[in-house]
């Protein structure tokens, strides 16, 4: 996870810092054939060459990007784990449990969807 390290160090608060770098590594376990990278200060993963999935974290909450279509097409599993959204992210606050399972399908949808993608961007 060294490609993660600068950003990571970066975050100021060591629980929030704690908790990027857990969801980061969980990610790079389950999918270990998703590309960890850094492109516009945040960190994200991407599968041959299209993007996947992207965070950014802010003081209340870590920021969780699937592009639009993932954040449609889970809208209802969103409002469901309590979760607040945009057309774009979801946001984990900070003193809320990570719901993992919804993180795993939202990437297993865009590595399926974007298969035959590509570009980075829908």
């Amino acid at each position: 996870m060294e490609v993660f390290a600068k950003y990571l160090a970066g975050i100021d608060n060591p629980d929030h810092r704690d908790r990027t770098e857990e969801i980061l590594v969980w990610i790079a376990n389950k999918f270990p054939n998703l590309e960890p990278q850094i492109k516009w200060n945040t960190p994200m993963f991407s599968d041959h060459g299209t993007f996947i999935i992207g965070f950014s974290t802010a003081k209340h909450h870590l920021s969780v990007s699937p592009e639009e279509a993932g954040i449609t097409h889970f809208t209802d599993d969103i409002a469901k784990a309590g979760y607040s959204s945009t057309k774009g992210l979801f946001r984990i606050p900070w003193n809320e449990p990570v719901n993992y399972e919804l993180l795993e399908k939202m990437i297993e949808f865009n590595i399926k969807n974007k298969a035959e993608y590509t570009n980075f961007w829908r």
